[in-house]
């Protein structure tokens, strides 16, 4: 289900900042070689990841999902001088996709590129996160959360991508897993006092979760 018309998202990117060039060649190389490019964030949804993150200024970002490193790379427009982004990738070709392109960006120092299960690797990473942003495996999300949440300064912000999941959150029965998922995950949220939360209805759905 296309939930946002194309001309509106067009519209949209014609007037908000431009994507910088190495974003916009990993865009174009991703479409062209990845079966899965619509998994991409994108022109708009990568200029709000990078202006939140500027906005905070975080020390620590954690990323669930590198894919092919394009949100790594608008995240850490933000980071301050001595801060780092920690991003899990779970298939070897993505992490390798995205370590190549992490290697042509300025911020290649500050991002550091774990492979492996991220349920497995979240829990040895010493950090207070600032900010997080979960796009992985969606039968995970009430997984990462509950990983992540407490570790999540307060005031810090947990960024989950695809939760309207294509529209199939809308139906009147669910049927799929991810779409399952995905229901159970925002149900927990939206029911969790611990936190401030916000659905932004961009490009496939971002829930914004702020730690009280």
């Amino acid at each position: 289900m296309d939930l946002i018309k194309a001309a509106v998202t067009e519209y949209a990117e014609r007037f908000s900042s431009p994507e910088p060039e190495l974003l916009k060649a990993i865009a174009a190389e991703t479409k062209v070689e990845h079966p899965h490019y619509h998994m991409l964030s994108g022109h708009l949804q990568g200029r709000f990841l990078a202006m939140v993150s500027r906005l905070m200024k975080p020390d620590y970002i954690l990323e669930i999902g590198s894919f092919t490193g394009y949100s790594a790379l608008c995240l850490a427009e933000g980071l301050s001088a001595n801060g780092q982004l920690h991003t899990i990738e779970l298939r070897p070709a993505d992490a390798a996709t995205a370590r190549k392109n992490f290697n042509l960006s300025p911020n290649s120092q500050q991002l550091i590129l774990h492979e492996g299960e991220a349920s497995q690797i979240i829990p040895g990473l010493p950090f207070e996160w600032d900010l997080v942003f979960i796009d992985a495996d969606k039968t995970a999300y009430l997984n990462y959360y509950g990983l992540v949440l407490p570790r999540l300064r307060k005031g810090g912000l947990i960024i989950a991508d695809n939760v309207l999941f294509h529209g199939e959150v809308l139906a009147a029965s669910l049927k799929g897993k991810n779409a399952k998922a995905i229901q159970a995950f925002n149900e927990f949220v939206e029911k969790d006092d611990r936190v401030e939360k916000v659905l932004v209805t961009l490009r496939d759905g971002l829930l914004l979760v702020q730690k009280k």
